[in-house]
């Protein structure tokens, strides 16, 4: 039997007062947060929240996330975390489809009513019957009309309970991910993919807790790299988790210097974000001294801010590539041994990595130059695409083998270097942006007859989203109002900041879009 929620209970047991949370003044240890899920745990179960069932939770990376994150598990129910950018139809899929019975929202500010949109997806879904929102001040009322607040309902709750016994083969955590065809799926992650996967950080960053890190957190802890690097790794070995709700180059490097930090884990354009923001006053010998890992993944880091940041901060950033579906780390650059820009490392311990034909799956014959699509098999890979048995057997073949749809060569001594991917997947900032998804939504506005969309470089978001789209005719419509249109409808990294009116597409003479030739 296994519950993730024992890398809290395990360091809250060992380590009680030693601080686990960190958000500006405030500081939890591992009692009080491991009290605080218990507290989750036992309303859920008054609610009717049994073994098995989803429940979402969308919230930026405050303490509530881990404390209702835990709190689920605890309940033997399954976490479905939601990204805050998410607009209410988006939201109402999203329940939809993972059959959520609950789901936690965190208020929001004006300019970000994670909330208000929140509440607007659940009023469309009958079946997700619990709506709880999660206020700055837990003492708070919500000023969303008509809701309970996450403070009041857990107010008089125990903080104990005895956590449910789940199988470690369970789902503990679906993570919202999608290819370019159709709308997002739900990856399954067993409780010991997740367990695992945090765990490796063990042979992969040289965690131990007899000598704890302390890590900046801010990759969204709704995604997997923030929730496996820095959440679960960092509450396994007993660390302490240096909280910001949203990436600030400028808060992030004081925080590092007023926590000592010791462990930043980001996706490039944070990189970029963290030389631009250095000031000549900056006490770069003391954030150097303190970070020991500097961590990045999410898209391919330029070799250039590879070699500034190792200049200025004094650590070489140590690069790994993953997927929502293997939980996510699949390779990483071996630790202690000099870095090589541009790789991604070789697989992870227990974990198998291989190059295939993206048409028949037999493994290629090696040599420096041979490119094939990325395979991999082990203790991180899925279980599968929730209610999508096609869609599951289309990516894993009945040996456990799990295909990527990137491309990549192998060197001589086993690292791994992405070449390019097969998918047409745009990532923005960090954030996975589907252009099938973006075209459904266009496509939906009364004067567009047809939308491709498609990734163009872009110096700090690494991509920008651009669609080309054909109006109906006799439509004025114009690129301003679409975009405008486009930003009410998608969450923020989605929408296309960039729109070209054009008459037709470059198409196959089956009727494909060659978006290849779109740019």
């Amino acid at each position: 039997m296994l519950n993730l929620s024992i890398l809290l209970e395990d360091s809250a047991r060992t380590y009680p007062d030693r601080d686990a949370i960190v958000l500006g003044a405030t500081r939890l240890t591992y009692a009080q947060v491991d009290g605080a899920a218990n507290q989750v745990a036992n309303l859920l179960v008054q609610r009717g929240i049994e073994p098995g069932d989803k429940v979402a939770l969308m919230c930026p990376n405050l303490p509530y996330f881990p404390i209702v994150y835990y709190g689920i598990l605890k309940a033997g129910a399954v976490v479905v975390p939601l990204n805050v950018l998410l607009k209410g139809r988006e939201v109402a899929y999203h329940l939809q489809d993972s059959d959520a019975k609950a789901l936690f929202a965190f208020e929001g500010t004006a300019e970000l009513p994670i909330g208000s949109e929140a509440k607007a997806g659940f009023d469309q879904v009958g079946t997700c019957t619990e709506f709880l929102v999660v206020t700055g001040d837990p003492a708070g009322s919500s000023q969303i009309e008509g809701t309970e607040t996450f403070g009041q309902a857990v107010a008089n709750q125990p903080a104990t309970f005895e956590t449910v016994a789940t199988d470690q083969d369970d789902t503990a955590v679906i993570l919202y991910t999608s290819g370019t065809t159709g709308q997002p799926k739900g990856a399954e992650l067993r409780h010991r993919n997740m367990r695992d996967n945090a765990l490796a950080s063990r042979e992969l960053f040289g965690c131990d807790a007899s000598r704890p890190d302390t890590y900046l957190c801010v990759l969204p802890l709704f995604h997997s790299f923030g929730q496996t690097v820095i959440q679960n790794a960092g509450f396994a070995f007993g660390g302490t988790v240096v909280m910001l709700p949203r990436f600030e180059p400028g808060p992030a490097i004081d925080a590092m210097l007023k926590e000592s930090v010791t462990v930043f884990a980001g996706v490039p354009t944070m990189y970029w974000g963290l030389l631009g923001a250095l000031q000549q006053d900056t006490d770069m010998e003391t954030l150097g001294r303190n970070l020991r890992m500097a961590i990045a993944g999410g898209a391919s880091l330029p070799a250039e801010i590879h070699r500034e940041v190792e200049k200025r901060f004094g650590v070489s950033i140590s690069e790994g590539y993953g997927l929502s579906e293997t939980s996510p780390v699949a390779s990483f650059a071996p630790y202690g041994e000099p870095p090589r820009p541009g790789s991604i490392g070789k697989p992870i311990p227990g974990v198998e990595m291989t190059l295939i034909e993206p048409e028949s799956w037999a493994e290629i014959e090696w040599s420096p130059d041979a490119i094939g699509e990325i395979a991999i098999k082990g203790h991180n890979v899925m279980k599968g695409y929730y209610k999508r048995p096609d869609a599951t057997a289309e990516v894993i073949d009945a040996n456990g083998w799990f295909r990527t749809g990137d491309l990549a060569r192998r060197d001589e001594d086993g690292y791994y270097y992405i070449v390019d991917r097969s998918k047409d997947l745009i990532i923005r900032g960090g954030f996975n942006v589907y252009p099938r998804e973006v075209e459904e939504i266009l496509m939906t506005h009364p004067d567009v007859s047809l939308a491709a969309v498609v990734g163009v470089p872009h110096d700090t978001h690494g991509e920008e989203v651009k669609a080309f789209v054909i109006l109906q005719p006799g439509s004025s419509r114009t690129t301003d109002q679409l975009i405008a249109w486009a930003k009410e409808q998608m969450a923020s990294y989605k929408y296309p900041r960039i729109v070209e009116l054009v008459d037709s597409l470059p198409m196959t003479a089956t009727g494909k879009v060659l978006k290849r030739e779109l740019a």
